[in-house]
């Protein structure tokens, strides 16, 4: 029988989730940035902490590489670009339009998290924590590809997951060029229904494939929608979340705040509960405990918790 929360889950889900766009409450009273439009590229000259290596390699995101020709390259959305800096400016292989659209939001562009962060600085060791990840910021990712992202992250390595995810796209995904490279979109809940696991078996993702089937099921049956679980209250949507096969607190969390853009959500790994006693309760971050903790996360990590 189903439970009250899945009966309010499920409505049909006909194409890819793509994330809200920041409500006007969620901005700044003035924008955070000032873009320069020039022939497919954006520039954005930095007054503010932003690192490409923190945001991609914290651990938040699986299919952005490293460019021959510097910075990174990625798919979010359906949209393909490239991200680099030089000299003191931030540039975005993007059309005005696609960088209004969507990259702004992606990257949470109008959000100050240098006067966020400072209420973190509790104890020495968010000092440490915040100083090492600066520039680290939470992207707001499709959810579906999200819950995707986190039900093969279980258990598994980051190189590994890069590659179940890349053979994932390659196969299912379309292709769309930029700059003489072919990268590949997400494939969406439809694209994917109607496989087997003798299908799936060539991405070696051993026990988290049938979860993954189960999710296209339950999207595509209609019995579970992420649209729908987005207008929920965070405890209500990590409890629809949790009712899907695979899916557990942690893994909720994840979904909530890199997917949904639950800032407040909290997951805890091995890594946070090796760092533990260094940090105080998430609910004293207040609203912004997620992105608190991926500071910690990404410290912890990255140094092992060895001594700075």
């Amino acid at each position: 029988m189903e439970s009250p929360v899945a009966q309010k889950s499920r409505i049909c889900y006909n194409s890819v989730q793509i994330r809200p766009p920041i409500q006007p409450k969620e901005r700044n009273h003035s924008p955070m940035i000032q873009p320069i439009y020039h022939d497919n590229t954006v520039q954005i000259p930095l007054d503010f902490p932003f690192s490409l290596e923190h945001i991609f390699t914290c651990g938040q995101c699986f299919r952005w590489q490293e460019s021959p020709r510097g910075g990174y390259v990625g798919v979010a959305l359906g949209r393909p670009t490239r991200i680099w800096t030089h000299q003191g400016s931030l540039f975005l292989r993007s059309s005005a339009q696609d960088f209004e659209e969507v990259w702004r939001n992606y990257f949470d562009l109008d959000r100050d998290y240098q006067a966020m962060t400072q209420d973190f600085l509790v104890n020495p060791f968010m000092e440490k924590a915040v100083a090492y990840g600066e520039g680290l910021r939470i992207l707001r990712q499709d959810s579906w590809e999200t819950l995707i992202s986190f039900l093969i992250s279980q258990c598994n390595r980051i190189p590994r997951i890069q590659a179940i995810l890349d053979r994932l796209c390659r196969a299912f995904g379309d292709p769309v060029e930029l700059e003489g490279e072919t990268l590949y979109t997400f494939p969406s809940p439809q694209t994917l229904a109607g496989l087997t696991l003798e299908e799936l078996a060539f991405l070696r993702a051993g026990y988290r494939a049938p979860y993954l089937l189960s999710a296209v099921q339950a999207i595509t049956e209609g019995r579970f929608s992420l649209e729908q679980v987005s207008l929920l209250p965070t405890p209500q949507a990590r409890i629809a979340l949790m009712e899907l096969p695979g899916v557990g607190r942690k893994v909720a969390d994840c979904i909530l705040l890199f997917g949904l853009g639950r800032l407040e959500a909290f997951p805890v790994d091995t890594w946070m509960k090796k760092a533990g006693s260094f940090y105080p309760q998430p609910e004293e971050f207040g609203p912004y405990a997620g992105v608190a903790q991926q500071y910690i996360f990404h410290y912890a990590r990255s140094t092992g918790l060895s001594p700075h």
